[in-house]
Order: C-alpha cells, then sequence, then structure tokens
C-alpha cells in the first residue's frame, strides 16, 4: 500500500494573500509585450510555432512557459496575441513524451484528475482518448504499468484484499476512496463498481470476491466481514 505524503511544514504557514502579492511582483518582471516578443524570437529561430516544450528547451528563450501561462491564461492564447498559429496537431511521441513527464513529476501514475488539474500545461485529456481510445491505454503505451481489461479487475481484487487486510474487515466504498486519496495506486471505487457489473449490489459483489480471495490465502472472513488472521 502507498504512503500518504507528507506535507512539509514549511507549506502550511504560506499566506494566501502574501503568496498571490508575490506572484503579482514576479509577473511585472516580464511585459506583455516582451513575453510576446520571446514568443514571436522562439517562432522564428524553430522555423514554427512553438510548443511549450519546445519554447521550454529553446536556450535562448528567457522565458518559461509557466510565466507565459500565468500572463495571458493558455499557451495558446499567447500565441494568438503574439500572432502565432497554436498547433492543432500533436504527435503521439509528443502526447507519450507529456505524460512521462507528469509521471516524473508525480512519482506514480498519471490520473484524469491530474491531467485536467494541468489544463494549459499539457494535452487536454480528449485528445488523450481521441488519440489512443482511453487514457489506461494512453499510460500502457508511455510504459507505466496499467492492467486493462481482465488484468484491472484482478488487481482490484489484489488491492481489495491487501486493504482488508490492513483494515481487519473487507473494505467499503468510503473506505477505498479514502485509501485511495491517502496516495494507494488504486482503482477509483466507481471504476471497481463498474468493473463488477452485478446489479444491484455491485459492491457486495466485489466484497464477495475479495471475500474469496482471501480464503485462497488462508483466511477466514466471518459473515460479518471481519477478518480471521491466521
Amino acid at each position: 500500500m502507498g504512503r500518504a505524503r507528507r506535507r512539509h511544514p514549511a507549506l502550511e504557514g504560506i499566506d494566501a494573500d502574501a503568496l498571490a502579492a508575490f506572484r503579482a511582483g514576479l509577473r511585472r518582471r516580464y511585459t506583455d509585450d516582451e513575453i510576446l516578443a520571446e514568443l514571436r524570437a522562439s517562432a522564428a529561430r524553430l522555423e514554427r510555432s512553438p510548443t511549450m516544450r519546445e519554447f521550454a528547451a529553446d536556450a535562448e528563450a528567457g522565458v518559461h512557459p509557466q510565466t507565459v501561462i500565468e500572463h495571458f491564461g493558455t499557451w495558446n492564447a499567447a500565441k494568438r496575441a503574439a500572432g502565432l498559429q497554436p498547433r492543432r496537431f500533436i504527435s503521439r511521441e509528443e502526447l507519450l513524451a507529456q505524460l512521462r513527464e507528469l509521471g516524473d513529476e508525480l512519482g506514480r501514475t498519471p490520473t484524469v484528475r491530474d491531467i485536467a488539474e494541468r489544463r494549459g500545461r499539457m494535452a487536454s485529456k480528449s485528445l488523450i482518448w481521441h488519440t489512443f481510445g482511453s487514457l489506461a491505454s494512453a499510460l500502457k503505451e508511455a510504459g507505466f504499468d496499467v492492467p486493462v481489461g481482465e488484468e484491472r479487475l484482478e488487481r482490484a481484487i489484489a488491492d481489495g484484499a491487501l486493504l482488508a487486510r490492513e483494515l481487519g474487515h473487507l473494505p467499503k466504498m468510503a473506505e477505498w476512496k479514502q485509501a485511495r486519496e491517502r496516495g494507494a495506486s488504486l482503482l477509483s471505487e466507481w471504476q471497481v463498481y463498474r468493473l463488477v457489473d452485478v446489479n444491484p449490489g455491485a459492491w457486495s459483489a466485489f466484497q464477495f470476491l475479495v471475500s474469496r480471495r482471501l480464503g485462497e490465502e488462508g483466511v477466514e472472513v466471518q459473515e460479518d466481514g471481519t477478518l480471521q488472521l491466521p
């Protein structure tokens, strides 16, 4: 089971107003015109409208892509303001590279929520879906350990057995959700619900599968769902 990442004490003492003022001060280091000039100059060197990745890799560009976004809201909005055509096509390799970089940043496999929270910094989830058919397929192609199809349910059952041992009883939906929020690499409770596909009572059907797995491992599950560990 993964452990929740501890919040550094220094982060607890950040004053929201002071942080906002600090960010505003940083934004004043560059005028909008200066940033647009940097974008146009980079485009001239590359001979095409730069992606965020290309702009960040441009040694002669003096502005970070995130600064551009803070000024204009999104990367494409800044490029439009600079008179540059936003690039509508992103190759499969560029999408995979973005997912790998996000995984490196997070230290784990990215989720839909991670991608949605970085709107403007990376490709949209709809583009990833359109290109690969699903996020799971994209992540698998990017090199992440992502179970698909029957593997997903098998992984969920194994994770359920581990969580049950930790709790001392079969996990409830709320407990599964809490474990996932603590940083465990679990499917969401609704993903599990859909995988079992037994109506009504999909979660109790999942608990039954977990109890059967525990029985195979020599753990007795009582009628009330508590575990009799050996």
